[in-house]
Parts: structure tokens; sequence; C-alpha cells
């Protein structure tokens, strides 16, 4: 009999004393559960704080000597470290902040492995936001050079930053192209435009300097945009697809896209 009220006790699984009603929400309260777990029995401590640890492990700097004499107050506090006596009479050279770290020129440039050379970009920034591009090279700042190419979609020949660009998976083989060497950093410096001084004689001389495309840069446009135009000819839709530009509409969500 003993052995058969054994076998017939169950274990009672281990449930809260808060019981859900809805989820998130319990039958009983913070302080209606304060008292049905008799937490006011329990010690409490507040743990202690970092600057408490501070105080209580900090070392004394000073010390409290006696002192012989009626009017010498019995007692002298006395640093246990003293300040130097003398001090040098000229400054002593500190290392600057910048002291072993290598200047912008000198820092090793590094690309994405999904960039490549032929890869479709599309910009996010300037005033070509949105549209796509081709990739051709990585220059000595770490900017990337791309192109339109120009005649289908009005990009020209320009510098983007990688962080600002969204690689897709469409590439073309640009290994047969030539790219002039002398399209480099200093090629895109922007040049100081003129602004009018208001000199005796020159009153009415307000007119600023306009920029203007040098016809070495159309040149340069036309050498590029002619060895890749073919390229993108050559694949079917590629055209079209590098025309129309990117933008997002409502229930279309960037990390679900692939690009």
């Amino acid at each position: 009999m003993a052995d058969e009220k054994k076998a017939k006790r169950v274990r009672k699984r281990h449930a809260s004393r808060n019981p859900m009603l809805v989820r998130g929400i319990g039958r009983y309260s913070r302080s209606a559960m304060y008292a049905r777990k008799a937490m006011y029995k329990r010690k409490y401590k507040a743990p202690e704080t970092k600057i408490e640890k501070k105080k209580r492990e900090k070392e004394p700097t000073t010390i409290t000597k006696p002192v012989g004499g009626d009017k010498n107050g019995g007692n002298r506090v006395v640093k246990l470290r003293k300040m130097p006596r003398y001090y040098p009479t000229e400054d002593v050279p500190r290392k600057l902040l910048s002291h072993g770290k290598k200047n912008f020129a000198l820092h090793k440039r590094k690309l994405r492995t999904s960039i490549t050379p032929g890869t479709v970009l599309i910009l996010l920034t300037g005033r070509h936001r949105g549209k796509r591009v081709v990739f051709l090279k990585q220059l000595g700042s770490g900017l990337l050079l791309v192109t339109g190419p120009l005649a289908i979609n009005r990009v020209p020949l320009r510098r983007a930053h990688q962080k600002f660009v969204i690689a897709t998976s469409t590439k073309i083989d640009i290994s047969g192209v030539k790219i002039p060497k002398h399209l480099s950093d200093l090629y895109f410096k922007k040049k100081r435009l003129r602004k009018p001084k208001h000199q005796e004689g020159e009153i009415f001389d307000t007119e600023k300097e306009k920029y203007e495309v040098t016809d070495r840069r159309k040149a340069d446009q036309k050498t590029v945009d002619a060895q890749i135009l073919p390229i993108v000819k050559k694949t079917p839709q590629l055209r079209g697809y590098l025309r129309s530009t990117f933008s997002l509409s409502n229930g279309v969500y960037p990390h679900k896209l692939v690009f």
C-alpha cells in the first residue's frame, strides 16, 4: 500500500506567485507581491558604488604627528609626500597627443570586398543621389572614381566616398578599359573662383567668376565613356538600369532589399 501511495504522488511544477492575466500584466501589483514574497523579512543592502569604493580604498595623504612644547598645539598634520623644494626654470617638453600617430596621407586605404572595378554603385549623397554609376578605381585618398556614363544618366567623372554608396550585384567587365593616369585627387581639386573686390572705379563690378568645365575634362570624359558605352550596350537591359534612379516607396524596406 505504501508503495502504491508513493507511485501516485505527482510532483507539482514550480509556478509563479504572480499568475499572468494577459501577456506582460500580472494579477498582483508590485506592492502586493512585496508582501506575498515576504521581502520585508529579508535584509537588503544597497550595492556599493565605485565612488564609495574609492573613498574607502583611498590611501591617506597626511599623518598626525605629536609635537613637543606647550604652545605648539600637541600635534601637527604632516604630508606623507612632500612637495619638491626646487622647480626647473624652463618648461619640461611634453609629448603631443598626436605623438606616434600617422597623418592622413600615411593611412592605409581599404576597400569594401563588395566593390570591385566594374561594379554598379548607387550614390546616396550629393546632387546625383539615387543614380547608378560604374566604379572605375580607388584613388590615393581612398575615394572612389566613378562615371555614369555621362551619355546615359548625366553623371560625369567624379569622386564618391565608399560609405555613401550601395554596392549592387551587377558588374561589367572593364579589364580592357584604359583609365588615364592623371585622373587623381589633384585632378579633381576645386579651383578658387575670383571674388569681386570693391575698389575705386569698380563699384559696379559685382559679377562673380562662374565655374566652367575645362576642355581637358571634357576630353577625358569622352575617352572613358567611349570605352564603357560599348560594354553597356552589349549587356541586355543594363542601359535602362543605369538610367533609372533608386528610391524607396511605401512598404519598401532597405534592409529587406537585395541589390
